[in-house]
């Protein structure tokens, strides 16, 4: 069976360049910054795929990317086997394509509309698309919708500023599930919340997975999080992916330097004597990459080689890494 979500040398760069004027008068180029640089990846059916990596490292353009909220500067991607730019080109077909994805935004208190009541909110894709007949089938529907995540159905009568973070994030994802998805793109949908409420939304969303089939993309910056959610893992640095595994895989054996330090630097709360090293230096100023492999200022394996030349991701027994100390055997 072929993956639901095939990516495939998906790039963005933005134009970050000052007016125009302005560059005349100072003499300044223009610039542009490459969010997400040659990204490839793909994601089976019901299963899921988390994107991990330090803030600035392209995961929530990647995101927006897939869903159509941005286009590619090049690269490609494929949904049940339709290119999705192609798709979101006509009317009938774009229709068609995003109610089999849909997207979980991270912050749930500027994701709701304040002035709509719940009702409004997660009726609204249901109106849109046609999926719903009269006023009596929007509530029952509407309330099957926040049944589904640990809601009642009077809740719908409320406004947004009534709910706790957590109770707003449940609003999202039934919102999310109004259309009856195949495809969840969830951008970091618990940084927001505290640890116990990031378990009971995290439960919902791996209960809903099993009962639905559904198929999500998940990105974070929470290792934990990603253990707990995830099948595959990709770890990215500066718009690159630099390791691709199987969640078991990565987190017993991680191969690339960078996921290493990001794995070094999860404290140690079983107290099991494991030194801890924090992650070190700084991400390099987008701007201005630095040339060959992006992460070699911060690497204790960095050569020469390193500093010039680009590593491609390649496998190395089961797991896809971009890394010339690994393709070499020094790690």
């Amino acid at each position: 069976m072929s993956p639901l979500v095939q990516v495939q040398d998906l790039a963005k760069v933005f134009d970050v360049s000052a007016p125009w004027l302005n560059r005349v008068l100072e003499h300044k180029p223009r610039q542009f910054v490459h969010a997400v640089d040659g990204v490839s990846f793909s994601i089976e059916r019901g299963r899921t795929l988390a994107l991990v990596g330090e803030s600035g490292c392209g995961k929530s353009t990647v995101a927006r990317l897939l869903v159509g909220l941005y286009q590619p500067t090049r690269g490609t991607v494929a949904f049940d086997g339709q290119e999705t730019q192609a798709a979101l080109a006509s009317a009938a077909p774009a229709r068609q394509l995003r109610r089999r994805m849909q997207m979980i935004f991270q912050d749930p208190y500027a994701s709701l509309n304040p002035r709509w009541k719940v009702r409004d909110i997660v009726g609204e894709p249901l109106i849109e698309h046609g999926l719903v007949d009269g006023d009596q089938g929007l509530k029952s529907q509407v309330g099957e919708l926040l049944a589904s995540v640990g809601m009642s159905a009077a809740d719908m009568e409320k406004f947004p500023h009534q709910f706790s973070g957590g109770q707003r994030q449940r609003i999202s994802i039934a919102r999310a599930l109004a259309t009856k998805p195949e495809f969840l793109v969830c951008d970091e949908p618990t940084s927001a919340l505290d640890v116990s409420v990031q378990a009971q939304v995290l439960n919902i969303m791996k209960d809903l997975q099993r009962e639905r089939g559904l198929t999500y993309l998940f990105i974070s910056h929470n290792l934990a999080v990603v253990r707990h959610v995830s099948d595959q893992v990709g770890v990215m640095y500066l718009g690159r992916l630099v390791e691709l595994a199987d969640r078991s895989a990565l987190f017993a054996t991680p191969r690339h330097p960078y996921t290493r330090m990001l794995l070094d630097a999860i404290p140690d709360v079983g107290m099991s004597g494991r030194a801890r090293t924090p992650v070190q230096g700084e991400v390099p100023n987008p701007l201005n990459p630095p040339s060959g492999c992006a992460f070699h200022p911060r690497c204790p394996h960095a050569n020469a080689r390193c500093s010039a030349e680009r590593p491609a991701l390649s496998e190395f027994q089961g797991i896809r890494v971009a890394c010339h100390a690994v393709a070499e055997g020094r790690i």
